[in-house]
């Protein structure tokens, strides 16, 4: 069987880390990425993975970018810490592997959202996809601050198996990751966006709650599809927000 590495990026996720690890287990190699840690992450980490590296964190392509040549095993399968591998995704994969020789250089994995303690069946969430196996030497992350998808030198499949995904730990530290994602949004739309006019601070943020509610149905996830489209909403008037200040100098 081909051998696969695990990579998995952390950053204070000791409520997540000990899950994750063991959602990946099959795997032959567990490489832990920390970007230092002060909770006992990384400590956490030393007594469960088969490797435990560290790096300043700067942005996510940049600290995968910088973990897959760290990779032993040519396949990699890169699972964030709110992320699991269910056992039939587990399966799929090893069949994958078991092959002879692999038809695609890369495989797109959807994932099952969950937000507030609620599976998000709707809400622009219904067919999130990400390309997370893949081998190591035809595949790296698109340099971009937020959102940053694999660019890959080959075919590329999906998994009929999805990824469980809970990015939620309190509403409040949710708001704190929307307020930093917002911040590098901005620098990444800075080369790409005109004069900033209301425009881009009404209308956009209307789109972004008229969308993820109506259009995508967010309003068949009840309370937390509301809560969806405002988030959204928010996250649209917070980046041209701090892109305005970036533009000013100010912070």
């Amino acid at each position: 069987m081909t051998k696969l590495t695990a990579i998995i990026p952390t950053g204070n996720e000791i409520h997540n880390i000990e899950a994750v690890i063991a959602s990946v287990s099959f795997a032959d190699e567990i490489l832990v990425v920390d970007s230092f840690s002060t909770d006992g992450t990384f400590e956490k980490a030393q007594t469960l993975a088969t490797k435990v590296i560290r790096r300043e964190y700067q942005y996510s392509a940049s600290q995968k970018n910088w973990a897959i040549p760290q990779a032993t095993h040519e396949w990699i399968l890169l699972v964030d810490a709110d992320e699991r591998v269910t056992p039939e995704l587990k399966e799929e994969i090893l069949e994958i592997l078991e092959q002879p020789s692999q038809e695609h250089v890369a495989y797109w994995i959807g994932r099952m959202n969950h937000f507030m303690g609620e599976r998000v069946n709707y809400s622009g969430w219904r067919n999130d996809s990400v390309i997370r196996l893949f081998k190591r030497d035809f595949c790296t992350y698109e340099d971009k601050h937020v959102h940053a998808e694999i660019i890959t030198n080959g075919t590329v499949g999906k998994l009929k198996n999805k990824l469980y995904h809970n990015t939620y730990v309190t509403f409040d530290k949710y708001l704190e990751k929307m307020n930093r994602y917002a911040w590098w949004q901005a620098k990444d739309y800075d080369k790409k966006t005109g004069t900033l006019t209301p425009y881009h601070f009404v209308i956009k943020p209307f789109w972004g709650f008229f969308k993820h509610y109506i259009i995508q149905s967010g309003f068949r996830d009840g309370v937390v599809g509301f809560t969806i489209g405002c988030v959204q909403a928010y996250v649209v008037f917070m980046r041209y927000v701090k892109l305005w200040l970036l533009r000013k100098g100010r912070e």
